[in-house]
């Protein structure tokens, strides 16, 4: 177990998150992380953002899904 200590930043308190913990779970400077009291504990999460260009590089032809028809235009769509 790593000890860290709290230090007074501006109204608030900050902990400074060491490099190898950081690389550990995927966070950087300006990363966003949920915060939250569980078990009289302090949680921090790494909010996972995902860029389209990874999205896209994960679709395979088992999980690519099929088209589905949802009938004749019923407004103004051109197809």
């Amino acid at each position: 177990m790593l000890k860290v200590k709290v230090q007074k930043w501006g109204n608030s308190l900050g902990v400074r998150i060491p490099q190898s913990i950081a690389k550990t779970v995927g966070i950087e400077s300006d990363s966003e992380v949920e915060m939250e009291i569980k078990e009289n504990a302090i949680l921090l999460k790494p909010i996972k953002k995902y860029s389209l260009e990874s999205l896209i590089s994960k679709i395979s032809g088992e999980n690519l899904h099929k088209e589905i028809d949802t009938g004749s235009p019923v407004g103004n769509e051109i197809w």
